[in-house]
């Protein structure tokens, strides 16, 4: 049997094979602290359950616009000019795709190719270097370790541009470290992406969860230029707890936006139609849309700070303090096993699921979810203290 070099090439993702395997161990029986999955342990609020249902019962089951039905994209385009200050947000501009990590992807099969390279601070999310390499471009990892707070300086960017740079991605707040750039640091950074006339990909899917009074800023609404060369990418999965109703939001420029939908057009056709009326909801009803995200925001920041606190008192374990997302990145490196070694026997030894770090890009690194509750957290602290004890 002979496969595709896309297929040969391209690696399963780490974090839904970690999930995976605690699903078979609970299903056969076992008591696993799993601290894998990135999706919110919330239901979906109620209100866009209710507005889906009524969309089905309506018949709005047929065809959608490729890029979206239109009154979720007229609303999407409100949202980003009110919530992320993007001047030129039109409906014209936005894009619903079955999925942000599909978002994604279509923004980086849209802009590069074969020849291209494509800037990736490390750690990055597991799936930016494999779709860079499923559209046929090249990707150039920049490593941005705990000692710098996970972030990259303008002057790594500098350096790692080329003429056959095409774009950089960036992800704030960021999977898997949960390290928020402020807006002086992204504005430094988007200073090199325009004068250097490369795409700027901002992942903005955890845009609404930050903590310590920290606020969002958007790459886009830095000015005219930037907005002409940034994507914007986001979505309803972590902020209403809608990981599996396939929903993924782009904005940019509407040439891109035009050759996204084109692209989407020969492969999913669109997002799915009555989950897209369910997501207008959640843009319909601010007030209890903002009702929901402040329920998930006070459980995870009490859990994000519960967890920081286990990890720290643990010896051999150094850990930064997450501003963003759901996620805590633990540096392991003092114990002398590999973050999948690591990982795999605190699993079959401990019975706890964590994510190495090797599929973020930094091999000295374990991740942690609190999308979880204190109960598994506390239960999960007592046994990685018991197991790094061994060392």
């Amino acid at each position: 049997m002979t496969l595709s070099t896309w297929a040969k090439n391209v690696s399963p993702s780490p974090t839904l094979a970690v999930d995976t395997r605690v699903k078979e161990m609970i299903a056969a029986g076992q008591d696993i602290a799993g601290f894998g999955a990135g999706e919110p342990d919330f239901d979906t609020p109620d209100f866009i359950k209710e507005a889906c249902k009524a969309a089905l019962d309506e018949g709005k089951t047929k065809y959608a616009a490729t890029p979206g039905i239109p009154p979720l994209r007229s609303g999407l385009a409100e949202k980003f000019r009110s919530f992320n200050q993007i001047e030129t947000a039109a409906a014209n501009e936005v894009v619903v795709s079955p999925g942000g990590k599909f978002s994604l992807y279509l923004a980086i099969l849209a802009t590069c190719g074969p020849g291209d390279e494509v800037i990736i601070p490390a750690p990055y999310w597991v799936s930016y270097p494999e779709m860079v390499k499923l559209a046929g471009a090249t990707p150039k990892i920049i490593m941005a370790g705990d000692d710098q707070g996970f972030k990259i300086t303008p002057e790594q960017l500098k350096d790692a541009v080329t003429p056959r740079t095409r774009m950089l991605i960036l992800n704030s707040p960021s999977n898997p470290t949960g390290a928020v750039y402020s807006r002086e640091e992204l504005e430094a950074v988007m200073e090199v992406v325009v004068s250097n006339g490369i795409y700027a990909m901002s992942d903005e899917i955890y845009e609404y969860l930050y903590y310590d009074g920290l606020k969002h800023d958007s790459p886009a609404s830095f000015s005219k230029e930037a907005a002409d060369l940034t994507i914007t990418v986001s979505g309803f999965s972590k902020t209403f707890s809608m990981t599996g109703w396939r929903l993924g939001v782009l904005h940019a420029p509407a040439a891109i936006a035009k050759a996204i939908s084109s692209l989407q057009s020969q492969t999913s056709s669109n997002a799915t139609t009555f989950a897209q009326w369910g997501a207008l909801a959640a843009l319909e009803h601010p007030e209890k849309a903002r009702a929901a995200i402040d329920e998930m925001l006070v459980a995870f920041d009490r859990r994000r700070l519960f967890l920081l606190e286990g990890l720290q008192a643990i010896a051999g374990v150094s850990c930064l303090r997450a501003q963003g997302a759901f996620y805590l990145f633990p540096n392991v490196s003092s114990f002398g096993l590999t973050s999948d070694d690591f990982a795999a026997r605190l699993l079959e030894e401990s019975r706890v699921a964590v994510v190495p770090g090797s599929g973020f890009g930094a091999d000295a690194y374990i991740r942690l979810s609190y999308a979880t509750s204190d109960a598994i957290i506390e239960k999960g602290i007592n046994r990685l203290t018991e197991f790094c004890g061994r060392f």
